[in-house]
């Protein structure tokens, strides 16, 4: 229970663990689709931001409330059935591409599930990690295969802090440390995480 509340800070910490898009060009109606589509796909409960005050209220899932507060908060289910908070973001780069980030604090995900540990350093950053890891990087796939159905993007990635990341990064031989998700000609190819061990030293 403690996972998914919004209130708790220390669920926010330790960063992200992302489904991130690269949407493109900027679009502000393919940019809102894809944060709708993303919400719908993901099954996220509620749409809160946090006020000036500190505290979380509910806003429109929009782009407008995304732009406005920065972060948009609700709580998803996640594959083993737990709940936890979840987030949104958007980065708008300058003469570059739109990313919306949908994303997972390691701080929830370390309450629900202890294997998470200290992520992604020192030994709980290596393949031990697949074991929580793994169905979490299934599932938002999914999401993002679910979005692409009607919001078609340039790639996605999944993994830790993988927001702002190139295509040629992310899908590198055999040491692809993240799951990828691209467009071609044919449709949706999906690149899974090749390596796992993606420990930091302590």
């Amino acid at each position: 229970m403690a996972a998914s509340d919004v209130a708790i800070p220390a669920n926010w910490n330790g960063g992200f663990y992302e489904l991130a898009i690269n949407l493109g060009p900027p679009d502000d109606a393919r940019l809102e689709s894809a944060l709708a589509a993303t919400w719908a796909a993901a099954g996220v409960a509620g749409c809160l931001a946090r006020g000036e005050d500190g505290e979380f209220r509910p806003a429109p899932c929009t782009l407008p409330s995304l732009e406005r507060f920065g972060h948009l908060h609700g709580a998803v289910r996640l594959p083993d059935g737990g709940d936890v908070v979840c987030g949104a973001v958007t980065i708008r780069e300058d003469h570059g591409d739109d990313w919306l980030d949908f994303y997972l604090p390691l701080g929830a995900l370390a309450d629900h599930d202890p294997r998470v540990g200290g992520f992604p350093f020192g030994d709980d950053g290596g393949n031990i990690s697949r074991a929580w890891r793994e169905p979490i990087d299934t599932w938002l796939a999914n999401v993002a295969t679910a979005v692409h159905e009607g919001v078609r993007y340039r790639y996605a990635v999944i993994g830790f802090e993988v927001a702002g990341l190139s295509l040629q990064e992310v899908t590198g031989g055999p040491s692809r440390y993240d799951h990828v998700l691209h467009h071609t000609g044919e449709g949706l190819e999906q690149l899974p995480t090749i390596r796992w061990d993606f420990g930091m030293p302590a």
